[in-house]
């Protein structure tokens, strides 16, 4: 791994291992993402990809090693915790939207609580974000006058809302229907262009190819391939990646 200034470091994780009882997810992880940085995390189901991503922001506790997100440590410091998932988005599989709020609501609801923001700044902001994922005009329905594309672009609005510094996604369109997953990973093409920080799990290897400045490719809860996606797409270094691979491109 090559050392990387501190400063540039968006998150270093050292040799982070987790369990679930006797089933060991992570095994000794170490990963330095720069800010600005894509990565996409691939792999078969079980490898450990879903669980990574959520020990970044605490959703799940590491058994042992370092988590550092913009220089803060993950430990039981509650105020840590806060400060990280604060500055840190995540997009889930299911949109995970409150039902009983309209999509403005929605995407208010976390700036004015966490961030302290009024209720008009709160709303030019979210307004501001719903624009930029092109659903603005759905601003006063409910969840469930959308569809499954439309639900998953306000969901990344939300995240944005908060003003974050990296966006954690985790299979953002696997729940969604083939003709909807376009237009979630075109919005997060244009987030790619932004320069935001992205650690994305996802098994839409074009998306991976065209967006990410590098592939992990996991299996059995290790990182075994690391790689620029020309080198991984082209000249993978292991069976298992090969083997992923052609899967993939089958289906």
């Amino acid at each position: 791994m090559n050392t990387v200034p501190n400063n540039e470091l968006a998150i270093s994780i050292k040799g982070l291992s987790k369990s679930f009882g006797a089933f060991n997810v992570l095994n000794s992880i170490s990963l330095h993402v720069r800010r600005g940085e894509k990565i996409v995390l691939c792999g078969p189901s079980g490898s450990g990809k879903s669980t990574l991503i959520r020990c970044v922001n605490r959703l799940e506790k590491h058994d042992s090693g370092d988590v550092h997100v913009d220089g803060i440590e993950l430990t039981d410091d509650a105020k840590h915790v806060r400060m990280v998932r604060a500055d840190v988005g995540m997009v889930f599989q299911h949109f995970n939207l409150f039902p009983h709020m309209t999509v403005l609501e929605n995407c208010t609801l976390a700036p004015m609580r966490v961030r302290g923001l009024k209720r008009k700044e709160a709303e030019a902001r979210a307004l501001e974000m719903l624009e930029r994922v092109r659903v603005a005009s759905h601003a006063a329905k409910y969840p469930a006058q959308l569809s499954g594309g439309q639900q998953q672009r306000v969901a990344i609005a939300r995240a944005l809302c908060m003003s974050p510094t990296i966006m954690l996604l985790d299979e953002p369109t696997s729940a969604l229907d083939p003709e909807m997953v376009r237009e979630v990973l075109d919005t997060l093409t244009l987030l790619a262009q932004d320069g935001m920080t992205m650690l994305c799990v996802t098994h839409e290897m074009g998306f991976a190819r065209a967006v990410a400045d590098r592939i992990l490719f996991m299996d059995q809860g290790e990182i075994v391939e690391d790689s620029e996606p020309a080198e991984f797409f082209d000249a993978p270094k292991t069976e298992r990646a090969k083997r992923f691979l052609s899967q993939m491109i089958q289906k």
